[in-house]
């Protein structure tokens, strides 16, 4: 007991924990788990992005259709409307296999899109890109 008294303090002060071992072996704890930790890969979907209209050759010949957000689907500057996409792609696809762009103006809704898509992929189009077209004013 005489090394008990001479580690208590002379001046009657009160003695301290050293806290420096429960920092160490907090440390050495949390280096433990981030270490041991295993991380879980989460299932998902795979989505087959489309690829964007530049990617396409500029020296190919392609059927390039504009599509208003009023419904009105053009081909070089004629009106041709849904119903003229799958007889112009056919016409086209007798030569050689073209691929059909898309421009859609920025407030063209996604239904009107698809159905342009569509028309496209009945008349046997492989290739269907789709794009954006910013409109002036």
């Amino acid at each position: 007991m005489g090394r008990f008294r001479e580690m208590a303090s002379d001046d009657g002060g009160e003695t301290g924990i050293d806290m420096s071992p429960l920092m160490d072996c907090v440390f050495i704890l949390l280096i433990f788990f981030i270490v041991t930790t295993t991380f879980v890969e989460e299932s998902g979907l795979e989505v087959d992005k489309p690829q964007a209209a530049t990617m396409i050759q500029k020296d190919s010949t392609s059927v390039k259709l504009i599509l208003t957000e009023k419904g009105q689907v053009f081909y070089e500057k004629q009106d041709i409307g849904f119903g003229g996409i799958q007889p112009l792609v056919k016409q086209m696809m007798r030569t050689e296999d073209v691929p059909v762009i898309i421009q859609a103006e920025d407030n063209t809704q996604t239904g009107l899109l698809m159905r342009a898509v569509d028309e496209a992929r009945l008349a046997g189009a492989v290739k269907v890109s789709i794009g954006d077209r910013k409109t002036s004013g």
